[in-house]
């Protein structure tokens, strides 16, 4: 049996139900090993306690009301934070994965992972190794052996034009095409590259090399 931490792992819990953060703190409660420092309702007051607190892991949840977990994660890595982001959420689509570790996430599991496994996952990820639930895993494996849906011609125009800072509207104008038929195209862009707003998108598609700053 391991020994127990001289100096207790620090956690803080970042979910919007009370429950489920109950939950949580209920899996820790009573081992020396680990520290429930406080618990938040949204990214914005999980960004608040983490710097207030400075936990190790902070067990975050994604799809949160006002600032989401990958929003949180973002601004805790512009902030230098050297606390460790384990999400914790219902979700492992492509939309919520990729955003998430790209944004600095350490590891990624599920909320119907079991006490056992959360216990070694927070200490996985207080080392600061990465750590995946299984189907996790096996959709990021996904995306490196198996390329992304490529961009069509049209997606691809459509996708300059909105990193020119195009509206819908504008961008209808230019290519002779309706405002319902670029919303589609941006909806289609959305989904081959794995995100939520035309932000992600523009900067996805620089990553890729999609795009360049020369405009070809």
């Amino acid at each position: 049996m391991a020994e127990p931490s001289t100096t207790p792992i620090r956690l803080l819990i970042a979910d919007d139900h009370p429950i489920v953060r109950d939950g949580i703190r209920g899996m820790f409660a009573g081992d020396p090993d680990f520290e429930v420092l406080g618990e938040a309702a949204d990214g914005a007051r999980a960004v608040e306690l983490a710097r207030a607190l400075s936990p190790d892991v902070i067990l975050m949840d994604l799809r949160m009301p006002g600032t989401d977990g990958v929003a949180a994660i973002k601004e805790l890595a512009r902030l230098g934070s050297a606390a460790r982001v384990l999400v914790l959420t219902t979700y492992d689509t492509d939309r919520d994965v990729l955003p998430a570790i790209e944004a600095g996430a350490t590891g990624y599991l599920l909320k119907d992972t079991g006490r056992d496994e959360l216990v070694r996952a927070v200490r996985t990820a207080a080392r600061g190794e990465a750590v995946l639930s299984p189907s996790v895993a096996t959709r990021l494996l996904g995306q490196v052996r198996t390329p992304a849906d490529p961009l069509s011609t049209r997606e691809l125009e459509v996708l300059r034009l909105i990193a020119e800072g195009g509206t819908n509207r504008e961008i209808a104008a230019r290519l002779f095409i309706s405002e319902a038929t670029v919303k589609s195209h941006v909806l289609h862009i959305y989904t081959k590259l794995g995100v939520n707003d035309r932000a992600a998108a523009v900067a996805a598609a620089f990553r890729r090399g999609l795009l360049t700053t020369d405009g070809a």
